[in-house]
């Protein structure tokens, strides 16, 4: 049996909930994050300062990350024996190692008000294994521990079979588009309308509307008043039937139409734009047409403004034309179509369906292995395709661009959170 398409998308999704990628229970790190992943920081102890308390040999480093109208910057407290230490007492450095083997190191120096800051800031997501080595009154200490947020692990057959793809950010153009309606009509000047030379009854037709014909076919066969003799109607040109004004035994006269016949191997789309749009857009660029029956797109150049105004709509028409091999696209249809005034290069890109919001932020989704992780990212200028990423990624940064909603359902069951 064939599951529905989104019976079974609600499958998958109930196959990601179960496939173990988070851990279900989520703890407050240093910072104020809840963190999901492989470690269990619900019992860290905490600090006066509510950072995360990090204790041996009788001292101990409070470590927080200060995001109080500041970027976010690690400080800590030092302490002997429970009695705080003046900052000047030791040295304080956090190594972090995020997702995909990066690693940052942050120095703390001593501040006046007894604490020890980083002049580094910690980039979002707070997401990494983190080591601290500390220098206390000749002592060198060191702890290690996992503070990850923003991130699950999901098999690669589940996501294969979930429909979760990933392709490279990377380089791009985004274009300044116009989406526009328009029409599908013959090409002037390949239009036929077949016409009785003399007049009198017709005595057989052999052509209906929709026929296929080739130039110089027979399409009726007329007995002429004026020499009692029959002569034979042909088309033309080659082309497609598209209406017939005749019957048998009807009597014509000179000049009657009896068929139109039209080839359709090419078609004009006259695009209707509105207002100020019309300024900007001129001959020569590209036009990408869209079927409304079935989604199928065709892409071509827009040929020509025409000078007047469309008097019922106060449109301006712009037009071009359309190859029609396979006679699918049809006189009289209503289409849309994007008109690409102008293309810039952008140094990354990613896919608007890419796209996800995340706490307060707009974020994309990073695959390393198996482990999926949030990406927060600041977007420049978009079309209907894709984005301009001005920051947090990276040049072949694996990113989903399909599904990316499963991914973010299955971080956001584990309960990750953010508090500033």
């Amino acid at each position: 049996m064939t599951l529905h398409p989104l019976l079974r998308a609600l499958a998958l999704s109930l196959m990601l909930a179960g496939c173990g990628g988070a851990a279900d229970s989520a703890s407050t790190d240093d910072h104020g994050h809840e963190e999901g992943g492989a470690h269990d920081d619900a019992d860290a102890a905490r600090g006066g300062h509510g950072g995360r308390l990090l204790s041996q040999d009788g001292f101990t480093v409070e470590l927080a990350i200060a995001e109080t109208g500041t970027p976010p910057r690690y400080q800590a407290w030092l302490y002997r024996d429970g009695t705080p230490l003046p900052a000047s007492a030791g040295s304080v450095e956090v190594r972090l190692v995020r997702l995909g083997g990066v690693r940052e190191t942050h120095a703390l120096t001593p501040q006046p008000d007894g604490s020890l800051l980083a002049k580094t800031v910690v980039g979002e997501p707070h997401s990494f294994d983190v080591e601290v080595v500390a220098k206390i009154e000749g002592r060198t200490l060191r702890w290690t521990y996992d503070s990850h947020e923003g991130r699950t692990t999901i098999a690669a057959k589940i996501a294969d079979e979930s429909g979760i793809r990933v392709a490279p950010a990377q380089a791009g153009t985004i274009a300044d588009e116009h989406e526009v309606q328009g029409l599908l009509t013959p090409v002037e000047g390949r239009v036929a309308n077949i016409a009785a030379r003399f007049p009198g009854p017709i005595r057989r037709l052999a052509a209906n509307v929709g026929d296929r014909v080739q130039a110089g076919q027979t399409m009726a066969s007329v007995e002429s008043n004026l020499s009692l003799t029959t002569y034979a109607v042909t088309s033309p040109i080659t082309g497609v039937v598209l209406a017939r004004h005749a019957t048998v035994g009807s009597v014509v006269g000179e000049g009657a139409t009896l068929f139109e016949v039209a080839d359709l191997s090419t078609l004009w789309v006259d695009l209707h734009i509105f207002g100020a749009d019309a300024q900007h857009i001129v001959p020569g660029v590209p036009v990408t047409v869209t079927r409304l029956s079935d989604g199928a797109t065709v892409h071509t150049t827009l040929e020509r403004v025409l000078p007047g105004t469309a008097t019922a709509s106060q449109s301006t028409v712009a037009r071009a034309t359309l190859e029609n091999a396979d006679g699918l696209w049809r006189p009289g249809s209503a289409v849309k179509a994007r008109i690409t005034v102008e293309q810039q290069p952008a140094a990354l890109v990613v896919p608007v369906a890419a796209l996800q919001t995340f706490r307060d932020w707009e974020v994309v989704f990073v695959r390393v292995g198996d482990t999926y992780e949030v990406r927060p990212v600041e977007l420049g200028k978009r079309d209907a395709r894709q984005v301009e990423v001005l920051s947090g990624l990276n040049a072949g940064d694996q990113v989903v661009v399909e599904q990316s909603y499963l991914v973010k359902a299955d971080i956001e069951k584990s309960g990750a959170s953010h508090d500033h």
